[in-house]
């Protein structure tokens, strides 16, 4: 039986055709920045989102640690969502790499950074406080797309306050195809923001970094230093050109596919759809079940996140077909039953 696996859209697997653009790629040595490939997908995206150049980097990961180091210096403080990727689940980079110390403010439900709350936990210009230099916002935040109008007020909050604005956008085409504009408008309103390639849009590595020049000359160097200067890259390139020309649009299928996952999960007994956004569907499962439900996923080769809590977060991609959300509903509802 085919193995389904709605654990992340990180799980994707290289299409036939992304594989032979992977062959066909012009290289060179890119820490040299002579890689054909990789500077061609470096402009693309900053000629397309409004920026003046890009870097690419090995993870989405290293794109905003590299924003960071490059935005703030030893000392320097960001604010960021207390659930929020950069500050939760990228090992303390910042403050480990940079010095830099994280302000960690509570999300709103609608994944939304309360600016009122953002201003006031900006320091004063004092020598007994860290010096706040950037805010940090996720789109898609747990599939949640960020109000456009909240992006412009952030955006005015910052210019009014000295700071500057970094956007992790791993999802940031999910973020646009949702809300039906291109991803300039939502990339419009940030000093930097990091693209990745590898989730929804299907490619096997890579994001990339877009800023000012300037900030992209910084960032080339920590990203040297921070081990992810990569020699004949473009193979990698290539296939995140190819995701952008053919996989973008298709962000509505992986919607559609949540939407359908959730409507066909609400009701069943022992088991609550908590919330769907875009290409995630977050279920609740009792904490006393979750070895039970972990063996009958196995059972029926459904890979889910399934760990501690018991909040369960199915996430749509590339390689989760109409057949693969009908089989892991039915095999929820068996589990239910």
């Amino acid at each position: 039986m085919n193995l389904i696996d709605l654990r992340s859209d990180t799980v994707t697997r290289p299409t036939a055709a992304m594989r032979e653009a992977m062959l066909r790629a012009e290289v060179g040595d890119d820490v040299y920045g002579e890689d054909p490939t990789v500077n061609a997908l470096q402009q693309r995206l900053a000629d397309e989102l409004g920026f003046e150049a890009g870097l690419f980097a090995p993870s989405g990961t290293q794109a905003n640690l590299l924003a960071l180091l490059s935005h703030c210096q030893r000392g320097d403080e960001y604010i960021v969502g207390m659930d929020a990727h950069t500050y939760k689940y990228e090992g303390g980079g910042a403050a480990v790499f940079g010095s830099i110390q994280p302000q960690p403010v509570l999300h709103a439900g609608d994944g939304t950074l309360p600016l009122d709350v953002v201003e006031q936990v900006i320091k004063p210009r004092d020598p007994h406080f860290a010096r706040t230099r950037l805010l940090c916002l996720e789109d898609t935040w747990h599939g949640r797309v960020l109000p456009r109008d909240y992006l412009r007020d952030a955006r005015a909050l910052c210019d009014r306050q000295g700071l500057l604005l970094h956007l992790d956008g791993a999802r940031l085409f999910n973020a646009a195809v949702a809300d039906g504009v291109p991803a300039r408008e939502v990339t419009r309103h940030f000093h930097s923001v990091s693209v990745c390639l590898s989730k929804g849009l299907g490619a096997p590595v890579g994001s990339v970094l877009l800023g000012t020049r300037a900030l992209i000359d910084e960032a080339t160097r920590w990203r040297k230093v921070a081990g992810g200067g990569m020699r004949q890259a473009g193979m990698l390139a290539a296939a995140c050109i190819h995701a952008l020309d053919h996989h973008v649009a298709r962000l509505a299928d992986d919607h559609r596919r949540a939407q359908a996952l959730a409507q066909g999960l609400r009701g069943l007994p022992g088991l609550s759809v908590a919330a769907q956004h875009t290409n995630m569907v977050f279920v609740d499962v009792p904490q006393e079940r979750l070895a039970a439900l972990k063996q009958a996923m196995d059972a029926a080769s459904i890979r889910l996140s399934i760990g501690y809590t018991p909040r369960i977060r199915l996430v749509t991609h590339l390689d989760v077909d109409d057949e693969g959300v009908r089989r892991t509903i039915d095999a929820l509802r068996q589990f239910a039953a």
